[in-house]
């Protein structure tokens, strides 16, 4: 019974929009930092970071600072098709309905407000092409 205990742990960790946002932001663009993905999630750091907490208390994600800055990253690249498959299943489930269930594509949220390490040097080596 124990293994259904812990299935059901990390179900109830994926069970809220922005942790399943932050996965995805991580998923498409590897490690971030929490000011990176409270930009492009466009919510306040302290809500960022008490869901970070739970996904990296049940395992999903890893952290280490560099300096001032913390940075996410997945620890199981399996996690990336199950979300997949459960938002497959969702717009599925929506069309029986009678509905059309759209997601937001996740580089279509702007990181523009970000200025970690990561993102200003993205911006220096675009301004030199």
């Amino acid at each position: 019974m124990k293994g259904h205990k812990q299935v059901a742990n990390l179900m109830k960790a994926l069970a809220h929009p922005i942790r399943l946002q932050l996965l995805e932001v991580l998923m498409v663009e590897g490690e971030a930092c929490v000011c990176h993905l409270e930009a492009r999630l466009n919510q306040r750091q302290a809500y960022i970071s008490q869901h970070l907490a739970k996904l990296r208390e049940v395992g999903l994600v890893t952290d280490h600072r560099d300096g001032l800055n913390v940075f996410y990253a997945i620890t199981l690249e399996g996690i990336g098709p199950l979300i997949e498959d459960a938002k497959r299943l969702v717009v599925d489930l929506a069309r029986v309905e009678g509905f059309e269930l759209k997601f937001n594509n996740i580089r279509d949220l702007s990181p523009d407000l970000c200025h970690c390490p990561k993102c200003e040097r993205k911006v220096a080596m675009a301004s030199v092409d």
